[in-house]
């Protein structure tokens, strides 16, 4: 595929449509209430859908976009676009008072939201916006919204303008859709994305995919569509021209992988770290052969990441290994699982090593919303777990004086919607500041900290949190972990224990933190902890939807707490 011909999203999903039987289902969700799409279906309803918001919609005017993960998420986007319309995702776990900031901020002319549940959230504000011209739903809905409509009565209408998808005004550098920032140091920022920005990425993303030789892949997606990293892998998987499976949500998620069996899954660190933490605690229970099939499985697994020279007999138990182990493992997970791609945060080493290790190969990358979202990603053929991968081609990487990385290419943002202070901190002739610190070891870009976590030693020392969290929560009772301590005498912790272990006494925390401080620098080592009962979730806004810890607000919450431990 030659990416640079295409001028825009709605190109690649033509040609794609073009090439595929436009009998085959496309766009399939595991909730047998949903219904599945055909590429035929698929095309026609983006047109329906884009003939009803035409007559609303102006160029550049704002779409907001909340619905669960669904194939009706992907029509609509692009309908969006063919209208000339700029799509802006909104997560379905947002409280009020965030879609109030979303919609004052970004102003849409036209809503889509997916059920009863999303509507209530916001119908105070629709009422009270006069910009707001038209209310889609995507399911029955009840509302006296004026101007509203239901998809499937637009979806039954079956005298509807084509438009050639080939023929369109839209640009590579025209915005294809404004995505908020999850919101971690404050009010969420909306970046703008050009079409160009994610065709990039997606060109990126097939060279890396085309190592696998595989016709017809199939991808398993729950991360949100709303956050950048998932909304770009869609249009990967229609340059791929893959079958695109909704899971029904995360607690079916093992469930959904063995029904559709996906060659590609796409995740954040907090899942890998669950499923390590549930396949080492079952791994521990095994005894006899099976234990040392295990440990054998684990220590080859190790010697191949690390490259290192197999003997004879390491050939022979590499190859039962495969056999007793890891194809079983495989199994569980579908049978047919060529990758776990992570994004969206740092994944740990231990946890990377022991996945690929078992025969779950993980590739770590890095990117960020600002990026459409990707900047590198690890290759198939070499896979480094303690790096993310040497950057895409097309994303000039370097790294400033001070160790922080800028990226420069058609994959960066064009700027933060109606905010250009903002804008104007992170690029600089036409470098993004990341905030990230990092280096290159042999291509590969490596990641060690984060800016605006590092917490300073009164004596000047930069400590990394994340990476003592990290070990915190390898713990088996330790569900949750915070570490504070910026412009302080040493550090302490907020821990959140699991729920079957919230009775642990202290006396065994402190030894087991005692065992982690061991391969801790002196002022690394966490001196004191207190535990609180309630765990962290989006719901009760102290995580971000792609399960990241809000450092400042629960800092801010729990202010007294940790300064009663000096």
């Amino acid at each position: 595929m030659e990416f640079n011909n295409y001028n825009n999203l709605l190109e690649l999903f033509n040609y794609q449509y073009e090439n595929k039987n436009s009998k085959d289902f496309f766009l399939i969700p595991l909730n047998k209430i949903m219904k599945s799409y055909t590429w035929k279906e698929t095309f026609d309803c983006i047109q329906k859908l884009s003939n009803e918001l035409s007559k609303t919609l102006n160029k550049n005017d704002r779409c907001l976009l909340i619905s669960e993960n669904r194939p009706e998420w992907l029509i609509s986007d692009l309908a969006i676009m063919l209208s000339g319309g700029i799509t802006v995702p909104a997560y379905t776990t947002y409280a009020e008072r965030d879609y109030e900031y979303l919609i004052n901020d970004c102003k849409p002319s036209v809503i889509i939201v997916s059920n009863q549940t999303q509507y209530n959230k916001i119908e105070k504000i629709i009422k009270s916006n006069s910009f707001i011209k038209l209310l889609i739903s995507l399911d029955e809905i009840s509302s006296n919204f004026e101007n509203l409509i239901n998809i499937k009565s637009i979806f039954k209408n079956d005298n509807f303008n084509r438009q050639n998808l080939n023929g369109l005004e839209l640009k590579r550098s025209d915005v294809a859709c404004i995505i908020y920032t999850s919101g971690t140091q404050g009010n969420p920022k909306g970046v703008m994305l050009t079409h160009g920005g994610i065709i990039s990425n997606c060109e990126g993303s097939y060279k890396l995919l085309k190592q696998l030789q595989s016709q017809d892949l199939k991808f398993l997606t729950w991360l949100p569509l709303s956050h950048s990293y998932e909304h770009t892998v869609q249009f990967v998987q229609i340059a791929v021209g893959a079958q695109i499976f909704y899971a029904e949500g995360i607690d079916k998620l093992i469930k959904n992988m063995v029904t559709c069996s996906p060659d590609i899954m796409t995740a954040v660190p907090r899942f890998y770290q669950n499923l390590y933490q549930k396949i080492k605690s079952n791994f521990i229970k095994s005894r006899g052969i099976k234990s040392f099939l295990i440990k054998r499985t684990l220590k080859l697994g190790k010697m191949k990441l690390q490259k290192k020279k197999f003997s004879f007999l390491d050939k022979i138990m590499q190859q039962i290994c495969d056999l007793t182990v890891r194809k079983k493992i495989k199994v569980q997970f579908g049978g047919s699982l060529k990758a776990f791609v992570s994004g969206g945060g740092a994944l740990d080493q231990e946890v990377g090593e022991f996945l690929n290790s078992i025969g779950l190969p993980t590739l770590q990358g890095y990117g960020l919303t600002e990026t459409s979202p990707v900047v590198s990603c690890n290759l198939f053929s070499d896979i480094r777990i303690d790096t993310v991968g040497p950057p895409f081609s097309g994303n000039q990487v370097k790294i400033a004086d001070d160790g922080e990385i800028l990226v420069k290419g058609e994959n960066v943002m064009l700027g933060y919607w109606n905010n250009k202070n903002e804008t104007e901190k992170v690029l600089k002739n036409g470098w993004l500041y990341t905030g990230d610190i990092g280096h290159f070891e042999n291509d590969y870009l490596k990641i060690t900290d984060r800016k605006k976590d590092i917490l300073i030693t009164p004596g000047g020392d930069n400590i990394s949190p994340v990476k003592i969290e990290n070990d915190l929560t390898k713990v088996k009772f330790i569900e949750q972990a915070l570490v504070y301590g910026d412009n302080k005498p040493y550090l302490v912790a907020l821990l959140v224990l699991s729920e079957e272990d919230k009775f642990v006494k202290n006396e065994k925390i402190y030894e087991e933190i005692e065992k982690i401080n061991i391969n801790l620098s002196k002022i690394e080592k966490i001196k004191k902890f207190f535990i609180i009962d309630k765990q962290f979730t989006i719901e009760n806004g102290m995580m971000t939807p792609t399960l990241k810890l809000k450092r400042y607000k629960i800092i801010n919450k729990y202010q007294k707490e940790f300064e009663k431990l000096y």
